[in-house]
């Protein structure tokens, strides 16, 4: 008898998700994502959620892009400071739940428990194709009950829905690089496009992905077929709304025009009261500018250490907790609220050197995509919520590394064992 007590009906669902067969594995994984679950359903049902400040300006953005037809972040003119994805996700769930006699915010936030739930299933396979079923039970146990995982639910923000986008990203980037099938290339370079209409910033991974593909396969002609295939997915995605872009403002604008994240990262440990250069009469980005010249030729130690070190301190020191919420839910009683987080970024560099030297394993793309989208972020005004979307893979990493390091010691100890054998039966 199967774990339902009915022949083969759940056993084959579970084999065909989880593609497994073993009863300790599969019911392992049930009870993961069953805790996940009530995790995830208990924070948005007992706890009354926050509104952060950009939540707030979303909300305003959408109901006049419905009611006026004007695509408008923070203004009543058109503009493109934010890309469309988040907003028309939200402007969708207001339609769907009629936004005028009912409150959105419960639907996208119930929305964002399923897309979050979806992602940990894509932590799961990501981390068994990279080390086996152990090391994915592991990682989806960790992406269970990570606190942020779980805070940022109730946020009304991009951090959900961008992250299971660029998690389905890497999966099926990694299968269009192994299979080299036109399909999975054009649909991965689709993936991307939706993860861009989210978060603009993760447009370079295109380019990051093929070159590390390349550096596999060292066939050119290959790559750069999958590499153009990949763009036309991704232009596809993003061609309505460069498409507007150029008749509402006349402009060729692929991603979005907000400069402010940029111009507060030039504010070393966010002092926007230092006076460094004077502001009258210029532009956002020209002061921005100043800021850096002056700051890296006349303050060079202070401005090195903070678009070094002091950036990736901000951004990693403490996991992103959402949009805030009463009472505090708390995920993981007695222990520290970070210990989990920093537990994970501490090995991090461990996975990072281990993921250099395998070079030719998939974990390389993963490790690739952490350290450029970290070196990114260094550009502009650090924010723990930075660190969300890359998180499931230093959780994967991070497992795949301990899941090496207990194989070596299990190795070292069957081998001093066989040697000690060996000198026993010689004496």
């Amino acid at each position: 008898m199967d774990i339902t007590g009915k022949p083969n009906v759940m056993k084959r669902i579970m084999v065909t998700v989880f593609r497994d067969t073993r009863p300790v594995i599969l019911m392992s994984l049930l009870l993961v994502f069953i805790l996940a679950a009530y995790l995830r359903m208990d924070f948005l049902n007992s706890v009354e959620h926050n509104l952060s400040h950009d939540s707030k300006g979303y909300d305003v953005m959408v109901r006049q892009w419905i009611e006026d037809g004007v695509y408008a972040y923070k203004d009543t003119e058109p503009n493109a400071k934010v890309t469309p994805g988040y907003p028309a996700f939200m402007a969708i769930v207001y339609k769907m739940v009629d936004y005028t006699k009912h409150d959105p915010f419960y639907m996208i936030r119930l929305i964002q428990v399923f897309l979050s739930m979806f992602t940990l299933y894509l932590i799961y396979r990501l981390a068994r194709r990279l080390g086996g079923a152990g090391v994915g039970l592991g990682a989806a146990a960790i992406g269970a009950v990570y606190p942020s995982f779980i805070w940022s639910n109730g946020a009304v923000l991009t951090e959900v829905l961008c992250t299971f986008f660029l998690t389905l990203y890497i999966y099926v980037q990694l299968i269009s690089l192994e299979k080299k099938k036109v399909s999975f290339a054009l649909l991965s370079g689709a993936l991307l496009g939706l993860t861009v209409l989210v978060r603009s910033e993760f447009l370079p991974i295109l380019l990051v992905s093929h070159g590390v593909g390349y550096l596999w396969q060292r066939n050119f002609m290959k790559i750069l077929k999958l590499l153009l295939i990949s763009v036309v997915g991704t232009a596809i995605i993003l061609s309505p709304w460069v498409i507007r872009n150029m008749i509402t403002l006349n402009k060729v604008i692929i991603a979005s025009t907000q400069v402010n994240p940029f111009a507060a990262g030039t504010y070393p440990y966010k002092n926007y009261a230092d006076r460094m250069v004077e502001t009258k009469g210029k532009t956002q980005m020209e002061v921005a500018k100043e800021r850096i010249r002056v700051g890296f030729t006349e303050h060079t130690l202070k401005y090195v250490t903070w678009y070094t070190v002091g950036k990736l301190a901000y951004i990693y020191g403490k996991m992103f907790s959402g949009s805030g919420h009463t009472p505090f839910y708390t995920v993981i009683p007695i222990l520290p609220q970070n210990i989990l987080h920093w537990g994970l970024i501490g090995l991090f560099p461990l996975s990072f050197v281990r993921g250099i030297r395998l070079w030719k394993s998939p974990g390389f793309l993963l490790v690739t995509i952490v350290v450029v989208m970290s070196t990114l972020r260094l550009l502009f005004v650090p924010e723990t919520r930075y660190n969300f979307t890359v998180m499931p893979m230093i959780i994967i990493l991070d497992c795949v590394t301990v899941a090496a390091m207990i194989q070596w010691y299990s190795e070292r100890r069957l081998n001093k064992n066989i040697n000690l054998g060996r000198s026993g039966a010689t004496g």
